[in-house]
């Protein structure tokens, strides 16, 4: 049995958004910022797009600009702040557990110059709003708190965040990447209350190589590059109207299935959990658990490659944390203060709607024959 558990790395692209797609590249071939017939209607493909992204976050379809996915996002929101509130303070807050597209454009700031605090998680993995406050200051010109951490599926309250910058009446402008929380956990802008929102499609069973960056009406954030006068001119470049079109797609069945599939994914999270703590007591469950798509568990003694590559072989996919890491060791888990040993053991495991428990039974199963058959081999 072939088993994809490492949906927080990419989901499947879901039929509806490959149908929209086909259906684009091979009818809807005009540019959208052409004149003529063709553009018009490339034109209100990308605007519907755009419309249904904005309408899962309950946001203005004019704040939203398409971009190449969720780093690109990071980067021109930390960056494009940077340059825009440079005048109001060179201090960024932000937390150790960011992706790494938000942790490198803020090292890039820190190495110029910038003078930045990086807040610790606390045991479930999320930044109290107290340590946020604490460390808030006058000169703080950009916040920037992921929403729900890609590692451990901990959920970051936002709103508490920005309601303290408006308390202080502070011109600090709050990003939030909000990659691993689009389409899963309810979000609407007025209630989360940060400026800039990155969000990703090939998380929520869109085409990769897509995202959207939203902008708060009023905030003149630079130009992601040069050239024409795409996406409100903020974005130049011809729009890639088949994956944005895929994109919108996914985010409008997802949206509407979101309660039913949270409900899903809790029951299926829970099955692993009792599973687990029936066939392999030794395991820990990292973290609370804030988000059913996602299940953070080691099992000390073991080494997260190891176990990785022994379900591999029978077909199984997890990870032992985000993607983009290749291997590293996670800081996430070290900034939680671990045990070294609960570290090294740690692997990822990621559902989607497509998972089953039946594919759950399996990989405790499976996890539990290379516990005993990797231990018998020390």
């Amino acid at each position: 049995m072939k088993i994809y558990f490492d949906n927080a790395a990419s989901t499947k692209v879901r039929d509806e958004a490959i149908d929209m797609m086909i259906s684009v590249m091979r009818e809807d071939y005009g540019n959208p910022s052409s004149m003529h017939y063709a553009g018009r209607k490339s034109a209100n493909i990308l605007q519907t797009a755009r419309r249904n992204v904005a309408d899962a976050i309950s946001a203005n379809p004019d704040c939203i600009y398409f971009t190449s996915g969720g780093t690109e996002s990071d980067n021109w929101a930390i960056l494009g702040v940077a340059e825009l509130q440079k005048r109001n303070g060179k201090h960024i807050l932000s937390s150790a557990i960011e992706h790494d597209a938000v942790m490198d454009s803020i090292k890039k700031l820190e190495s110029i110059g910038w003078e930045v605090t990086y807040l610790m998680p606390d045991s479930a993995g999320r930044i109290a709003p107290e340590a946020f406050a604490a460390a808030l200051r006058d000169d703080t010109s950009l916040a920037s708190i992921m929403t729900v951490n890609n590692e451990m599926g901990a959920i970051n309250p936002i709103c508490d965040y920005s309601a303290e910058i408006k308390r202080r009446g502070l011109n600090t402008l709050l990003h939030t990447d909000a990659v691993q929380g689009y389409c899963k956990i309810p979000l609407k802008v007025s209630s989360l209350g940060a400026d800039l929102i990155t969000m990703s499609a090939h998380k929520i069973h869109g085409p990769k190589g897509v995202g959207a960056l939203y902008i708060k009406s009023g905030i003149n954030l630079p130009k992601a590059q040069l050239g024409g006068s795409q996406e409100n001119g903020k974005r130049p470049g011809t729009e890639a109207l088949p994956a944005i079109a895929g994109f919108g797609e996914a985010a409008r069945v997802g949206a509407l299935e979101r309660e039913g599939l949270t409900r899903q994914m809790k029951e299926l999270r829970d099955f692993v959990i009792s599973l687990l703590q029936r066939k392999l007591p030794e395991a820990v469950i990292i973290g609370e658990g804030d988000v059913p798509y996602l299940l953070s568990l080691s099992l000390p003694g073991h080494k997260s490659e190891v176990l990785m590559s022994y379900l591999d072989a029978e077909g199984i996919c997890v990870s032992k944390g985000s993607a983009c890491k290749k291997g590293a060791r996670s800081r996430v888990l070290e900034s939680m203060r671990l045990k070294n040993e609960v570290i090294d053991g740690a692997i990822r495991v990621s559902f989607s709607r497509y998972s089953t428990q039946e594919e759950a039974e399996c990989f405790v199963n499976t996890l539990k024959q290379a516990s005993d058959t990797l231990f018998k081999a020390f």
